[in-house]
């Protein structure tokens, strides 16, 4: 297949905010929390949205070959790309390891990582805990609603990675907005929620239970990645880079790649993009950048 701008499908949660519709991104809600922007994934796939099959779904359209080998191994499309503005705090939640996850729900688990787009002053992410906890104490302050007293708050600026291994307690805070780059799984154990009311007029479940068995109780140890590089694990690697009037991209001949812009205006192959705007390579394809921004290129390394 030829490489394609996506349109993603949108997601409008209890906390999510305006800016991606400023972005341009569609929405019958007057809010969007999530966009995802690169998406197998059957509760939310991505159309592509350009050339001679605009309105198909891109799940429907790549072969193995657009795909690539490496990718196309893996029992299921193995990774997620959204982008997330928040204009209230996510609940605090955790995800399984894909052993638990296979052994208990029948389904992987997810490993994460979250590269900061823009953040209000003040404002930023809730990831791993401030010191050595136990099931016990996580469990008390749940109870008593001093769960956030003993999170790690790390105040972020645009441009910062955060990588997020399954088993990591973690949230997003209001007014930041992330790149998210995920293994392909809606599987998440919420801790707690505020006592916030969901649309349908109860407060949102929580999975207790099943978080204290998942969760490390240690410090959170912040992977040290060197740019261009902002993380890499088996189901997805992705760098940031930058275009300040023409750039080559290329996907490898073992995988597709795909790249989310985060600044500046252009086109790819004659396809014009904007600020959030993402484009699926097929694997040992070449594209041509006219333009400026920066983006992240993501991918599948062997």
């Amino acid at each position: 297949m030829e490489i394609v701008k996506l349109k993603p499908a949108c997601k409008d949660y209890i906390w999510g905010g305006d800016l991606l519709k400023k972005w341009g991104k569609e929405s019958e809600s007057s809010t969007i929390a999530e966009c995802w922007e690169l998406s197998f994934n059957p509760s939310g796939p991505s159309v592509i949205a350009s050339g001679k099959e605009t309105g198909k779904l891109l799940m429907d359209v790549a072969t193995k070959e657009d795909i690539g080998e490496v990718p196309a191994s893996f029992a299921f499309f193995p990774v997620l790309i959204k982008l997330i503005n928040s204009a209230a705090n996510l609940s605090v939640q955790v995800h399984p390891s894909d052993e638990y996850a296979l052994k208990n729900e029948g389904q992987f688990g997810k490993t994460e990582m979250w590269y900061v787009i823009s953040a209000e002053p003040g404002c930023g992410l809730y990831v791993g805990f401030k010191q050595k906890t136990s099931p016990e104490e996580v469990a008390s302050r749940i109870e008593d609603g001093t769960i956030m007293d003993i999170l790690n708050f790390i105040e972020v600026k645009p441009g910062e990675t955060y990588f997020i291994p399954s088993g990591t307690v973690h949230a997003i805070g209001k007014g930041v907005t992330v790149i998210e780059i995920q293994q392909n799984s809606t599987l998440t154990y919420r801790l707690y929620d505020y006592k916030r009311i969901g649309k349908d007029g109860k407060e949102r479940e929580l999975h207790v239970e099943k978080a204290l068995k998942v969760l490390k109780y240690e410090p959170y140890e912040r992977p040290d990645f060197q740019l261009p590089l902002v993380g890499s694990c088996p189901y997805f690697t992705s760098y940031r880079y930058q275009v300040d009037e023409k750039a080559k991209v290329e996907a490898k001949p073992f995988s597709f790649a795909s790249i989310t812009f985060l600044s500046g205006k252009g086109t790819v192959e004659g396809i014009p993009y904007r600020k959030g705007d993402t484009f699926f390579i097929p694997a040992g394809k070449i594209g041509h950048i006219d333009g400026t921004g920066d983006y992240v290129l993501t991918e599948v390394d062997r």
